[in-house]
């Protein structure tokens, strides 16, 4: 019998495997920005150190990862993966369900992200979920798109 996916905290060991999913996840968007965008570079090191990391295994292995924390009045999604051969198995809904579940959990009443502009796909996505438009902003020279969903 399949087991069904499980999400935990990432741990030191599981960098180099949330490495290569934010490399493989993020190239095809490289020729559309012109350069690596920030997720696919970030300091995993930092963030799994930091506790702000969660991995989901499925078939006994990491799929995807999330890094996510609390704000004063938001819980931010930063950066959010899905292995592209496990990509369309409802395994970034399940992190995002998790974010939910941790906005609940801490008494927060929204979730927020931000994704770059020429990441069309995403947008649609997170649409798709709940999340609406809040603003557009260029930093460091990225062209961003801010979204929010405030949780029922």
């Amino acid at each position: 019998m399949k087991r069904p996916p499980s999400i935990r905290k990432a741990e030191p060991a599981d960098v180099p495997q949330i490495r290569a999913i934010a490399r493989a996840a993020y190239a095809k968007y490289v020729p559309r920005i012109g350069q690596e965008p920030v997720p696919m570079v970030a300091d995993f090191d930092l963030y799994v150190g930091r506790g702000d990391t969660v991995v989901i295994v499925a078939d006994g292995a990491i799929r995807g990862f999330m890094i996510a924390w609390p704000e004063t009045e938001t819980y931010l999604i930063d950066n959010l993966a899905v292995d592209p051969t496990a990509q369309g198995q409802g395994l970034g809904r399940k992190l995002i369900d998790h974010a939910i579940y941790e906005a609940r959990r801490l008494g927060l009443p929204a979730l927020r992200l931000y994704t770059n502009a020429a990441m069309t796909e995403n947008q649609a996505l997170y649409r798709h979920v709940g999340f609406v438009e809040t603003h557009r902003a260029v930093e460091y020279g990225f062209n961003r798109v801010y979204m929010r969903w405030d949780l029922p």
